[in-house]
């Protein structure tokens, strides 16, 4: 039996998707951030906490309230793709896809042969249920997302190529990065870097593949939408709750000082 990919569903549809960025490792809290109004949840596992066991906790909370999982992997790496994979995690993330051969690569490591290399143990991993779905490994493929992060300067001129892969489903702009690599280290606003990712937005708008990122400074969600991203990362559960702390604890300042 085939289990559809919600997440990808909806991208196909043209619909825009807000995922909400996990990087505590919380199971609790990504099960709460859905119930909510965050129905998609990315656990970050490149720069968030979570290891492997903490990672299929969240991804069974947060689909016991009826939401839907990414996992960002840290890095482009076969062994630990297949170990995703094998969690029943449907929606990938890779960081750094900076040309045609990296991408290709991440592709392979996510598919059966003949297709790719992904190794075989589809009768005993949650993503078949344990062996109860025996059409698990017919179908993966078909509902696989997979999202190529291009962050990098070496990626700007691959662009295309890497929209080319048969199985890149997704381009996502990391504009943090991608301004580290142009010498303007946490300055996403600086013309260069600004032209970059307008570039980039251009090459993968004349692919048949779908746009997402970062927001960059003094741009709208709403722009964002009108340029062609359908998948726009612009809320983290560590940055939401330091927000609300710093606000909370202002309050309880202001409250002090009026009594006193």
């Amino acid at each position: 039996m085939k289990k559809e990919n919600w997440i990808k569903n909806q991208l196909r549809d043209g619909k825009t998707v807000y995922p909400l960025w996990a990087a505590i490792g919380s199971a609790t809290l990504a099960e709460a951030a859905v119930y909510a109004g965050w129905p998609v949840i990315l656990i970050d596992n490149e720069h968030g906490t979570a290891s492997l066991e903490t990672t299929v906790r969240m991804v069974r909370a947060v689909e016991s309230a009826g939401g839907h999982v990414i996992v960002r992997v840290p890095w482009n790496d076969h062994v630990y793709l297949k170990r995703i994979l094998d969690l029943g995690v449907q929606s990938i993330m890779i960081p750094m896809i900076s040309d045609k051969e990296s991408a290709e690569e991440a592709v392979a490591a996510c598919r059966y042969p003949p297709h790719g290399r992904r190794g075989y143990a589809a009768p005993i991993v949650r993503a078949s249920g344990y062996g109860a779905n025996s059409d698990y490994a017919k179908y993966a493929m078909d509902e696989l997302l997979l999202i190529a992060q291009i962050e990098h300067v070496d990626a700007i001129e691959n662009v295309s190529d890497i929209a080319d892969v048969d199985g890149i489903d997704l381009l996502f702009i990391g504009p943090n990065d991608l301004a580290g690599s142009m010498n303007h280290f946490e300055n996403m606003a600086n013309s260069e870097v600004v032209g970059a990712f307008e570039n980039i937005e251009k090459q993968v708008q004349a692919s048949n593949k779908i746009l997402g990122c970062f927001p960059i400074p003094d741009v709208s969600l709403l722009e964002l939408q009108r340029r062609g991203h359908q998948f726009i990362a612009a809320q983290g559960d560590i940055s939401l709750f330091m927000r609300a702390a710093s606000e909370a604890a202002r309050e309880r300042d202001d409250s002090v000082i009026e009594k006193q």
